[in-house]
């Protein structure tokens, strides 16, 4: 068999253990007795933090373990062994839990077996730490209280680790799993360390520096403190030295091993430098924003790429970004050489960082080299069929438009690039929901794809014009939004003269066909939808109307009977008509638009006057212990769910007031009027929910949550 065969093997799970002293015994190439690293002719000391069984170091020595040099050697671990056994930090939570949860007897958990047999798992644990006695062997069970960070009491006595060990090897593995916890992976006496792993020298490697000097990871410094620790304690224990100097020096030995695996423990100073500058142990490599996971794993900062700000725009196109100019010199498409586009590449070479131009030329080797003025004509004169350039961005390039956080897949989708000046991404803000984007500082990446697989994917799948309704649940992604719906529905409820329906369309891209010198806001709306589109647009549902109800209707049909191009003009067009229209009429909201009529105030002081004697009424029954509870209750409830119900009934009948009496020619009605289709979608949603009675919602939801929906369903 040829032994250069591989064989592709695929990760189907990683599991995370507790490792047992056996396995690390396993695994560990080297012992690990001194804190010496190298001897006096820098050669690495044996049985030293450098050991060459843990990995090769310099360039020039070989792995004494498996052979290989620096590049091939992933690196070996070790173990030191430790004079008396510590407490792993980072499982003092387990083994607590097995701790309170187990008797120190028998090694059973304090339940009794019809108590098991009623509870789930997580409530065992929970319920065995208030046991008094074991139901087993009847030992009574002293309280264990935890001291943080690693001391464990009975009353006054500290339980030390080899007490601590004692007790959990007693528990069984069938006792572990009544708690949930799979005793293969994780037996609770291994979180107690006679045996500590010593990571191999790949894992935290040795830096030369320009005086020569060799300069040690963070974590090789530690663990010469755990042997230094290890060692004093080793010879005071073969002296026989009085308990009170080993119980110091286990607690500092306890300390070195609790900060190697996390330097940040409260209550405890952490490892320093001499410098004063504490040490970066395990725990801040791995967890956090600069931690191995989401800085070197998950997070990866990728090149033709940019990030700003969005402000909206509304007259580009929707499947359009607005890219500053700053950011298309820099963030660079490659384009191959041909015979067909050579001349056009030699006049972007010379442009060179001047825009439009080009910033590196690739030859056919892969070599690059970046243009510069006195390379430009060496280069012009160079390039030739299979060369590529890395050019500017331009108009009609396409990229990848992202918003964090991405939580679906309209996330991220492809736009067409139209350089603009300033320094942010412009977006049209009918397309802003599906980014969740509302421009109050809001930021957007671009990337750019560089290969025509990519382009033509970004071109067929994630264009914008591709992605206008959710494939989740049918639901529109793009539609006029805000601005663009006042203007419309003001628009629908007046009477334009000619000519400024006719300025109004031109500016919305569309050529006017009307002929009446009075024409209505809807027919002017009419002009927007595609020809031999037939639609009624009645008083009460005026065209901004029916474009936003009913799961966006209009927009589906369009698409149904003309495709998703027109369907994407009509939007555009609409939402520029809209805009256009309110921004030439204008609109406001003040505060005298919110003042009311004498009357009104007259109506609702009557109001609130009734619902203070029916507030006062039910206390004065309540002090006289007459008022009736409200059924599973008690009084003081029944009281206060009794006044709150004539509270709310006082915003019911005061707003049924402002509807009658609140003058319909106010700003304040027509935004009222202008958001009922939205409020009219949710309470038509609503009303399939409580007549059907789905997912039992009647008896999830409040009385007076019921009263304001029928009021609302009054009023629209």
């Amino acid at each position: 068999m040829n032994e250069n065969i591989y064989f592709r093997k695929q990760v189907r799970a990683l599991k995370f253990n507790l490792i047992s002293p056996e396995f690390i015994k396993k695994i560990a190439c080297a012992k690990i007795v001194t804190p010496e690293l190298y001897d006096i002719d820098g050669f690495p000391v044996d049985g030293g933090l450098m050991d060459l069984r843990l990995g090769a170091i310099d360039p020039g020595v070989r792995c004494r373990t498996c052979g290989k040099r620096v590049k091939e050697c992933p690196g070996h671990p070790g173990c030191i062994e430790l004079a008396r056994p510590v407490l792993h930090i980072k499982y003092i939570p387990f083994i607590e839990l097995c701790l309170r949860s187990f008797c120190p007897k028998c090694g059973k958990l304090t339940l009794s077996e019809e108590k098991q047999k009623e509870m789930s798992i997580p409530m065992r644990a929970k319920k065995a730490r208030d046991a008094r006695k074991c139901p087993h062997c009847n030992e009574p069970i002293e309280r264990i209280k935890l001291e943080k960070p690693s001391n464990f009491m009975i009353g006054k006595k500290r339980l030390t680790p080899i007490e601590i060990r004692e007790r959990l090897v007693l528990i069984t593995d069938e006792e572990l799993k009544k708690i949930g916890i799979n005793p293969k992976t994780c037996r609770p006496e291994w979180a107690v360390l006679s045996l500590l792993i010593v990571p191999s020298v790949t894992v935290r490697p040795s830096i030369t520096l320009e005086t020569g000097e060799r300069s040690e990871d963070d974590l090789t410094h530690k663990l010469g403190d755990i042997i230094r620790a290890n060692q004093r304690l080793w010879e005071n224990l073969n002296a026989g030295a009085p308990e009170v100097i080993i119980e110091d020096l286990w607690d500092l030995l306890q300390y070195h091993v609790t900060t190697f695996f996390d330097n940040n423990i409260s209550k405890i100073p952490p490892a320093r430098h001499r410098s004063g500058q504490p040490l970066k142990t395990i725990t801040e490599r791995i967890k956090g924003k600069e931690g191995r996971i989401r800085h070197n794993l998950a997070g990866k900062r990728v090149n033709y790429s940019a990030r700003t700000v969005i402000s909206p725009d509304p007259f580009i196109k929707i499947n359009e970004v607005g890219i500053p100019i700053e950011i298309a010199k820099i963030v660079t498409v490659i384009e191959n050489v041909t015979t067909s586009n050579i001349e056009e590449m030699k006049k972007l070479i010379k442009q060179g960082n001047k825009y439009p131009g080009a910033n590196y030329v690739i030859r056919s080797d892969g070599k690059k080299k970046k243009i510069t003025e006195e390379l430009s004509e060496e280069l012009c004169a160079e390039i030739q069929p299979g060369y590529k350039i890395e050019r500017h961005l331009r108009d009609g390039d396409i990229v990848l438009f992202n918003r964090h956080p991405s939580l679906h897949k309209q996330s991220l989708m492809a736009h067409f690039v139209k350089v603009l000046p300033n320094r942010t991404f412009r977006l049209h803000p009918a397309i802003a929901m599906p980014y969740n984007a509302d421009f109050d500082g809001d930021e957007m990446n671009i990337h750019s794809p560089q290969t025509e697989e990519a382009r033509a994917e970004a071109k067929v799948l994630l264009d914008v014009s591709k992605n206008i309704i959710s494939s989740k649940n049918n639901m529109n992604l793009a539609g006029t939004i805000t601005d663009a719906i006042t203007g419309i529905y003001l628009l629908g409820k007046e009477v334009v003269k000619k000519e400024d329906a006719d300025e109004l369309l031109f500016s919305a891209g569309v050529k006017p066909k009307l002929k009446k010198k009075e024409i209505e806001g809807k027919e002017v709306f009419a002009q927007v939808l595609p020809e031999n589109f037939e639609i009624k647009l009645d008083d009460e549902l005026n065209g901004s109307e029916t474009f936003a109800t009913e799961d966006g209707k209009l927009t589906k049909l369009i698409d149904k009977e003309f495709g998703r191009g027109t369907t994407i003009d009509v939007i555009n067009k609409v939402f520029t008509l809209g805009m256009i229209s309110l921004s030439r009429k204008g609109y406001t909201l003040g505060l005298r638009d919110l003042d009311v009529t004498d009357k009104i105030r007259e109506l609702t002081k009557k109001v609130i006057e009734d619902a203070e004697r029916k507030t006062a009424s039910i206390i004065k029954e309540y002090e006289e212990n007459r008022l009736v509870p409200i059924t599973g209750k008690t009084l003081e409830e029944s009281r206060e769910l009794k006044i709150l119900q004539v509270l709310n009934e006082v915003r019911t009948e005061i707003g049924k007031i402002l509807k009658e009496y609140f003058p319909q020619e106010e700003n304040v009605s027509k935004m009222i009027n202008v958001a009922r289709p939205v409020v009219w979608l949710i309470l038509r949603r609503l009303r399939v929910l409580l007549d059907n009675n789905l997912c039992g919602i009647k008896e999830l939801i409040s009385d007076t949550l019921i009263e304001r929906y029928h009021f609302l369903n009054e009023m629209i």
